[in-house]
């Protein structure tokens, strides 16, 4: 089959390059097999190119944890899905039997793996998993929507519902606009009745999180030192919540930001690790900081059904056909984006 892969970790990403000699994924008894329409880009997919320590491939390796299509063959085990079906899944796996997941916590569970990160990804023309990861795409709805949704919208559900457990009336700030987890996260958090204020990296990308429903922006070049201004912007009271998944270049700032009893909550550090970490604010201001990583299949089940129904809707930047992966990719590393980027791998014959 096709398949976008890399043999080896480099900091380029010319290292991709598209293989029509990949092995077929093998059918498991419990699980399915899809044929990919689309895939999707996460920054993840850059962070595992370059690769860290603890991070053992098997080669070669294929990227996008995101993805929607069509099965074309089922496990002997599985009952509940059928060849033809439109579907997306969850890119999650999990073991099923820790006491994490058998306590509903899937994305505690340390033998967890996910598509494109620890395991081969989606950006291919089958994808095998669970079938107990899948979720049925409407008819009539928008494959590549569907294919830009799943990762982002779980992993913002988790982050700002289930963990940060943002209540209506509360004020949460986003630290950054452009991103897939951002622009989910501006969204639950407008649904959820919150006020929603929203760090931008450029005034364009401030003008397009006022379009999702932002209530306040602020262009970050402009304004590097922008805490004062949230401050200014709530009556000097801080806001509830924080959700900064870019870390290091943004850290202090949003505890700053933050009222007495707020909570920082995070799923990442796009611009490092090494963030420090003003203790005083901590106990002076009684601050919460809040990890997450990825949502249970109870999040995922929530959301999507909310995806599919139109009250959240996925923010496609691109549409690039797999033969251009890289470029996507030096869009994603450059930061040029607004939203998903999506990989045209056999695409749908209809569109809504």
């Amino acid at each position: 089959m096709r398949a976008i892969i890399f043999e080896r970790h480099d900091p380029s990403p010319t290292v991709y390059r598209l293989s029509d000699a990949v092995p077929e994924p093998e059918l498991a008894p419990d699980g399915v097999v899809v044929k990919v329409h689309y895939a999707a880009l996460n920054r993840l997919d850059n962070f595992v190119r370059i690769g860290w320590k603890g991070l053992n491939l098997q080669w070669p390796h294929i990227p996008c944890s995101d993805f929607s299509g069509e099965i074309v063959a089922v496990g002997d085990q599985v009952h509940e899905w059928r060849v033809g079906q439109r579907v997306t899944a969850n890119p999650l796996v999990w073991c099923g039997r820790c006491r994490a997941c058998l306590a509903g916590r899937q994305n505690h569970c340390r033998s967890a793996h996910l598509l494109g990160e620890h395991i081969r990804g989606a950006c291919a023309d089958y994808v095998a998993l669970p079938a107990r990861n899948l979720i049925a795409v409407p008819e009539g709805f928008d494959m590549r929507l569907a294919a830009a949704a799943s990762l982002v919208y779980v992993t913002a559900w988790h982050n700002l519902i289930t963990a940060g457990r943002l209540r209506a009336g509360e004020r949460v700030l986003v630290v950054g606009a452009g991103g897939g987890v951002n622009t989910a996260s501006i969204q639950i958090a407008k649904l959820a009745g919150a006020s929603v204020y929203v760090i931008a990296g450029n005034a364009d990308k401030a003008a397009r999180a006022r379009s999702l429903g932002a209530d306040w922006t602020i262009d970050r070049s402009e304004t590097p030192s922008w805490s004062r201004a949230v401050h200014e912007a709530t009556d000097r009271a801080g806001v509830d919540m924080v959700v900064d998944n870019v870390g290091q270049a943004t850290w202090v700032e949003s505890l700053r930001s933050l009222r007495p009893g707020g909570r920082l909550v995070t799923v990442g550090g796009t611009s490092g690790y090494q963030a420090e970490t003003p203790v005083n604010l901590i106990f002076a201001r009684h601050l919460s900081i809040i990890g997450s990583t990825m949502g249970t299949q109870e999040d995922y089940l929530t959301v999507m059904p909310l995806v599919f129904q139109g009250k959240l809707r996925p923010i496609i930047d691109s549409v690039f056909p797999i033969e251009r992966f890289q470029q996507a990719m030096e869009r994603l590393i450059n930061g040029e984006m607004f939203g998903k980027i999506v990989i045209e791998v056999n695409p749908a014959p209809t569109n809504a």
